[in-house]
């Protein structure tokens, strides 16, 4: 699925394509307090988290979403994480059954592509209805949550594989499905593959 092409297209001049497989926006922080207490439901009558498409707007965040809109999450507003990090984490921890991808509560998540490496980097991301492009910022580290809502250990595997918090500079739509990554950078580490 990885395809780079240095093509001279300006300040993105790395393309890959990739596959949008998952997408969340979520009106309330669900993981919160202790763990072992479990995730705040659900309200009854909110739009379901998990989404076919989701709306985005430039420094603010995804329509819907807990963080849009909130100044003290502006650089922080969407969360994007490689599906492979979830599979990384099934296959260290031995496990028989798939993981849940929406447990990780990360907005976009992405097949195709190393995310963890667009950390301070620029990207956009087109799934067919326009780029929509980003400011990646930091990582999105992996919390005690993980140990409940995805297997025991799933904390400790995550480490270095959860995802990035970004900024959109701009605004569009984005659809699962297959979609193309222009990014400011090279996602590939000396030849190794991370997954």
């Amino acid at each position: 699925m990885q395809q780079a092409d240095n093509g001279g297209s300006g300040e993105l001049d790395y393309r890959y394509e990739v596959e949008i497989a998952h997408l969340l926006a979520s009106p309330l922080h669900r993981y919160e307090g202790r763990p072992g207490d479990g995730p705040r439901p659900v309200p009854t009558g909110a739009p379901d988290e998990v989404r076919q498409s989701i709306q985005l707007r430039a420094h603010l965040g995804i329509v819907g979403d807990r963080h849009f809109g909130h100044a003290a999450h502006r650089s922080a507003s969407v969360t994007v994480m490689a599906v492979e990090s979830v599979e990384h984490v099934e296959r260290v921890l031995g496990l028989a059954a798939p993981l849940d991808p929406y447990a990780t509560r990360r907005n976009i998540l992405l097949r195709g592509v190393d995310v963890d490496l667009l950390k301070k980097a620029r990207f956009s991301l087109d799934s067919g209805q326009g780029a929509v492009e980003f400011r990646g910022h930091r990582p999105a580290n992996p919390c005690a949550w993980m140990d409940v809502m995805l297997a025991l250990g799933a904390h400790q595997a995550l480490r270095g594989r959860g995802g990035v918090r970004c900024e959109p500079v701009s605004s569009g739509t984005l659809a699962v499905g297959r979609a193309v990554l222009r990014s400011s950078i090279a996602l590939e580490t000396n030849g190794s593959v991370l997954f």
